[in-house]
């Protein structure tokens, strides 16, 4: 088990790999086991939602807000939404144009480098961590449904 603060990852059985569809969020550190493939083994990954939170406040929120626009565009619903598409908010024209939709995959690229998925933007922050890639990510899906 891997285990930084309150973000706990679970591996069953020695799995090496990690999908993001695969995170589970939980208001408690408890165990959620998710089959994957037949290919692959099984591995489990919780999310404490309350400590994901003070994460995305503390590594997201100098720019970024759930519901209003500051440096950078509003976060609430960006799982499942079409990269640049904001109207009231005044995106780059590489990101205004870009053309795919932000899914967990997408936004862990993103995160780790902004400029390597969209040359041009106007980001200029990374998260290399990669479990606090993870959460902030789970915390978005999470504010996105």
């Amino acid at each position: 088990m891997f285990n930084r603060g309150n973000i706990h990852l679970w591996l069953i059985g020695g799995a090496s790999f990690f999908g993001f569809g695969f995170v589970k969020l939980a208001t408690k550190p408890v165990e959620a086991a998710i089959a994957q493939s037949d290919s692959q083994e099984n591995s489990a990954v919780v999310i404490d939602i309350a400590e994901a939170e003070k994460l995305y406040l503390r590594r997201c929120g100098a720019c970024h807000s759930l519901d209003a626009h500051r440096i950078g565009p509003r976060h609430r619903g960006v799982v499942g939404r079409e990269a640049g598409s904001l109207a009231d908010y005044e995106y780059s024209p590489a990101l205004r144009n870009a053309e795919f939709v932000w899914n967990e995959q997408q936004l862990d690229q993103w995160l780790s480098n902004p400029e390597a998925l969209v040359p041009g933007q106007k980001m200029g922050f990374r998260i290399s961590n990669g479990a606090e890639r993870n959460a902030i990510i789970a915390y978005l899906r999470a504010q996105s449904e």
